[in-house]
């Protein structure tokens, strides 16, 4: 008797399993947990939390259960986590994706095998053009959109030549490519450097001086971005030629950058001090909670979690209506805290881009605050060799 009321047991346990499953909405988020760029990983996995604190940790009237993967900012780690999560953990949806290069090895094979896949930051340019993908979102940019609308201010400015910098990987070449899209002016040099582990920049910084350029323009995420900038006023270069950057400078890289940051342009869709009602929220609550600006990696994260929500809410939880689902997503119907903004055919946003600037808030805090609109709803430059439609 014992023994057939243990197997009995067994069996409805093994059946009730799936069932139990249905029951949550399992989000996998891929990001980078360990090493020197695990600030960022950290603040983007703060934000996604704030974000599901917002939405009462549920989606569709369903719990929400979260599975963070550490990538280690490794095409190879990156790509085995996520075949983790949609083999293993049988998640419906991947989100996060830091880094180019850990997308683009990752995106495809999930979503062929129709799991959606949503990159809150990294912008890599294929998966915008011919490799979109209908099960494909991006909540950022393309990795050229913010150095495109850089280029345009500096246009303004009447500069006439620029040194370019930036790493040597996806998003360092296609960020300088952007830039050299808009700008009307000669270049009057171009380095890629290592990438990662490359710190010091002396050498460059060298013929950075030697080549009488009017303004630098450099890309340089995380650690890099920090280390740049200190051996930039080591040089002696700074009050001597204008820089310019995007990604170098951010609410992560300030508390140690600090006055040096002072007046470096950059340009974006989103800043703290954006005034909508979306966007008070969440600065204002992750202030409370964490003492510290979010960062535009975190605003991201966190429109990623909102984003998501408002396609499983359409659904009612309901993660097997993967057509209602897509279509859900297109409609991007959200309050985004970056303010109204629309998907283009290819799954990129179609957005503002602002020209921005380091200065101090009201208690003196640093933080990159916004100013003018560069571009308006602005298309980024690869969607028309996408071929979907929709």
């Amino acid at each position: 008797m014992w023994k057939q009321s243990t197997a009995l047991a067994c069996i409805l346990g093994l059946t009730a399993g799936p069932a139990l499953a249905q029951d949550k909405i399992r989000i996998g988020f891929i990001s980078t947990f360990s090493g020197p760029t695990a600030v960022i990983g950290n603040d983007m996995k703060n934000s996604a939390e704030l974000a599901l604190e917002h939405l009462g940790r549920k989606m569709g009237g369903k719990a929400v259960e979260m599975v963070y993967e550490d990538d280690q900012q490794k095409p190879d780690v990156g790509k085995q986590k996520t075949d983790k999560l949609v083999q293993q953990d049988k998640v419906p949806i991947v989100a996060g994706y830091i880094w180019s290069n850990v997308l683009l090895a990752s995106y495809k094979s999930a979503a062929d095998a129709g799991v959606f896949v949503f990159s809150s930051n990294a912008g890599a340019s294929p998966p915008a053009g011919k490799g979109c993908h209908q099960n494909f979102f991006n909540v950022s940019w393309t990795n050229d959109q913010p150095a495109m609308a850089m280029g345009e201010t500096t246009n303004q400015r009447g500069v006439k030549s620029v040194y370019l910098m930036a790493p040597n990987y996806a998003a360092g070449r296609e960020s300088l490519a952007g830039f050299k899209r808009t700008f009307k002016g000669k270049v009057v040099g171009e380095d890629y450097t290592k990438w990662p582990g490359q710190l010091d920049f002396s050498a460059e910084l060298a013929k950075v001086r030697a080549s009488n350029a009017e303004a630098l323009h450099v890309f340089y995420p995380g650690a890099s971005g920090v280390q740049f900038l200190a051996q930039f006023e080591q040089s002696g270069l700074k009050g001597k030629i204008p820089l310019s950057q995007v990604f170098s400078v951010d609410s992560l890289s300030l508390p140690q950058q600090k006055e040096t940051a002072l007046g470096v342009r950059t340009a974006g869709h989103w800043a703290a001090d954006m005034d909508n009602e979306a966007n008070k929220k969440f600065v204002g609550d992750f202030l409370k909670k964490h003492n510290a600006y979010p960062s535009f990696y975190g605003q991201q994260s966190y429109d990623t979690i909102m984003l998501i929500a408002s396609a499983v809410d359409a659904v009612k939880g309901d993660m097997s209506k993967k057509d209602d689902f897509r279509n859900a997503l297109r409609k991007a119907n959200f309050k985004s805290t970056r303010g109204d903004f629309k998907y283009g055919n290819n799954h990129f946003p179609i957005q503002n881009f602002y020209a921005q600037e380091v200065g101090k808030d009201a208690q003196g805090r640093l933080m990159v605050k916004n100013g003018a609109a560069v571009f308006k709803a602005h298309r980024d430059p690869f969607a028309e060799s996408c071929p979907m439609k929709w």
